[in-house]
């Protein structure tokens, strides 16, 4: 976190941290699955962020949004960067588990560990 003189660096704090636990709330008790609720907490932060850049409330520290892309945009920017976030859905999100026999395994194991 970095100090700003707004205060700690996230706007409206009360106000979006609401919206944090309105979605996580609908996500865990299954309202919404994880991926509409986190879409529905996006939505509604933007929109409290995109109030307080137009209303200069804050000034020269208040949010500064960024023109709204698609994810294609975002995917592209991270395969060009080579940074980890965001990633596209797997094929399979939930591969059916494997058994491996525990002597299979051991063998598997380097004979040294790796150096530090």
């Amino acid at each position: 976190m970095q100090w700003t003189p707004t205060g700690v660096n996230v706007p409206d704090y009360p106000k979006l941290a609401q919206l944090w636990w309105q979605n996580i709330g609908d996500a865990s008790s299954g309202a919404k699955t994880p991926q509409a609720a986190m879409d529905a907490l996006a939505a509604a932060q933007d929109s409290v962020l995109e109030r307080l850049e137009k209303s200069r409330r804050q000034g020269d520290c208040g949010p500064k949004l960024n023109p709204k892309q698609t994810a294609d945009y975002w995917f592209a920017k991270v395969e060009k960067d080579g940074t980890i976030a965001p990633q596209r859905k797997l094929a399979n999100e939930k591969p059916k588990g494997e058994t491996v026999d525990y002597d299979t395994l051991i063998k598997s194991w380097p004979a040294t560990p790796p150096k530090r």
